[in-house]
């Protein structure tokens, strides 16, 4: 048996000339030196277009698609996303004020998330978007604040599925969890609603994230579906927007593949015909967010020093966890397994070995690949962390013993 470690599955998102990874139409040693410092996150407005047109392709035309900014709230890509998307999903009000300043509408723009403060839902409700509401408690303080705002606010409910994405990196329903009302709880919410002050757009369900099982998809899409139009029942009138989250997910792993998205959007186009008889006034969104913007962003640093203990090579970098908190494995891994890392300026590399790559912290957490295969590296050389678009920066702790933050760049 080899004692090699395992390979991930080619990634070719990225050209590569002269053996340097390009990146928004130039050599990424050239970007490093417009960006001017390392570490930074590039990502390529070129990629994230071309995935949002992959994604028109095999969705049925009907279906809204939205973009989750907790993803990556960068306000530049965020620009971008928002000409080419047909809403924007958003979890605290800092991520609703990046939202409002782009080309979309505010009722297009939902606002999730289990706790939110006074403060954001006057915000939200006088700024006009739609709120996700949580709780039977919420909608209460929804409607006495647009009462004293004298404004109907938007609201829709968002649904504890009695189900779970099965497969999936994150399961967002099924069992106990502080998102949502339970679904069997929703009808006495609903017969509430009624008496209330409130304009309902509809439901939200959200199962599960990061999925690479078409199977799996189909199915908590059917059910997503079939649990808008049940509850649907309790409803003194049709909704006009049934969220039924996203959960598509991108290959980070060695022995991961990419997700078959034309399995995916065929299943969606079989479930249009019921939807349309059962609820026709009502609009199918999917919400994605990492499946957007992953592949298109990497996180580059590099070498400081290229140093051997008891036969094993390190290479030494100016990045780390606090950048990157998700490659170094400390995100929601339970087994720290490696994102795909390369030396940028040198690809395939006449000369390899198998490495470790660890960043400046004083923690044997701070690492960023651990006994990989790349091309041999130098001080200088520039290491970058494929599929590093989504849950980046905005995740990780950067003022983790006070090094200073990346730059990011849409190029």
């Amino acid at each position: 048996m080899s004692n090699l470690p395992p390979e991930h599955a080619p990634l070719v998102q990225f050209a590569v000339q002269d053996d340097c990874l390009q990146v928004g139409g130039m050599a990424l040693t050239r970007l490093a030196q417009r960006v001017g410092a390392t570490p930074f996150y590039a990502y390529d407005r070129q990629k994230i277009s071309e995935r949002i047109a992959l994604l028109r392709r095999h969705l049925p035309a009907g279906v809204l698609l939205h973009y989750a900014m907790k993803a990556n709230p960068m306000p530049a890509l965020v620009q971008h996303v928002a000409g080419l998307v047909d809403g924007m999903d958003v979890a605290s009000a800092g991520e609703m004020r990046v939202a409002l300043d782009t080309v979309l509408p505010p009722d297009s723009i939902s606002f999730a998330g289990p706790g939110k403060k006074e403060h954001e839902l006057r915000s939200a409700i006088a700024a006009g978007v739609i709120l996700n509401l949580e709780s039977a408690r919420e909608m209460e303080a929804v409607a006495k604040l647009g009462t004293s705002l004298g404004i109907t606010p938007k609201v829709a409910i968002r649904v504890n599925p009695d189900f779970a994405l099965k497969s999936s990196g994150m399961k967002m329903g099924g069992g106990p969890q502080p998102f949502g009302i339970d679904a069997e709880c929703v009808p006495d919410v609903l017969r509430r609603l009624a008496m209330l002050d409130l304009d309902f757009m509809g439901f939200h369900i959200f199962s599960g994230s990061q999925n690479l099982n078409a199977a799996a998809l189909q199915e908590a899409h059917a059910k997503s579906v079939q649990l808008g139009i049940r509850l649907a029942e309790y409803l003194p009138s049709a909704p006009r927007w049934l969220n039924i989250g996203g959960g598509l997910g991108v290959p980070y792993f060695p022995g991961e593949r990419a997700l078959d998205l034309a399995a995916v959007g065929e299943n969606l186009q079989r479930l249009m015909p019921e939807v349309q008889r059962q609820l026709p006034d009502a609009r199918i969104a999917i919400e994605l967010g990492r499946y957007i913007v992953a592949e298109a962003g990497i996180y580059v640093c590099r070498v400081l020093e290229r140093k051997i203990s008891r036969g094993q090579v390190f290479l030494i970098t100016d990045g780390g966890l606090h950048h990157h908190l998700a490659a170094s494995g400390n995100f929601g891994q339970v087994i720290r397994k490696n994102y795909p890392v390369i030396i940028a300026n040198k690809v395939r590399g006449a000369e390899r070995e198998v490495v470790s790559v660890t960043g400046p912290l004083c923690t044997p957490l701070d690492i960023l690949a651990d006994q990989l295969s790349m091309a041999k590296a130098s001080a200088g050389d520039l290491v970058v962390v494929l599929q590093s678009g989504a849950y980046g920066l905005s995740a990780s702790p950067v003022a983790f013993l006070g090094h200073p933050a990346p730059i990011e760049v849409l190029v």
